[in-house]
């Protein structure tokens, strides 16, 4: 039985709000301030990269399948991710993510809200996760 790992404390902070951007491919148009400061990338290096530049190995190809399949129906997708930070360390967000139109009501992108998640909802994605991982085998 896989037992959960510890949850990095220094990557949690009580200010402010992970926000993204990106086309329809996932290529990321806008990093806000906080995400780069989380990611350990600056704005510069995380702007025209796809946003899974930032996928941790634990995560399961099916969370992701199951949000690209939400988000292309044009509907809000909202779950917990293990993401990877430039330097090799990790931290867990909390992410909701729905399309973005332009004027002329045609989608063009996607836009994510990120926040810290709390340890009991980290431990829970774990098990979940870990669950999923097994059965992709």
């Amino acid at each position: 039985m896989n037992r959960p790992e510890p949850v990095e404390e220094e990557f949690f902070f009580n200010e402010g709000v992970i926000i993204s951007e990106t086309d329809l491919e996932g290529v990321i148009t806008y990093a806000n301030r906080k995400f780069a400061q989380i990611s350990g990338y600056s704005q510069a290096e995380l702007k025209g990269q796809p946003h899974s530049i930032l996928r941790h190995p634990d995560m399961p190809a099916e969370a992701f399948k199951d949000m690209w399949k939400t988000i292309e129906r044009d509907e809000e997708w909202s779950g917990l991710v293990k993401n990877l930070r430039k330097d090799g360390k990790y931290y867990w967000v909390m992410s909701y993510i729905k399309p973005v139109y332009d004027k002329q009501n045609r989608k063009k992108g996607y836009i994510a809200a990120r926040k810290i998640p709390h340890r009991a909802e980290v431990i829970r994605a774990i098990h979940q996760y870990n669950k999923l991982k097994e059965l992709e085998g």
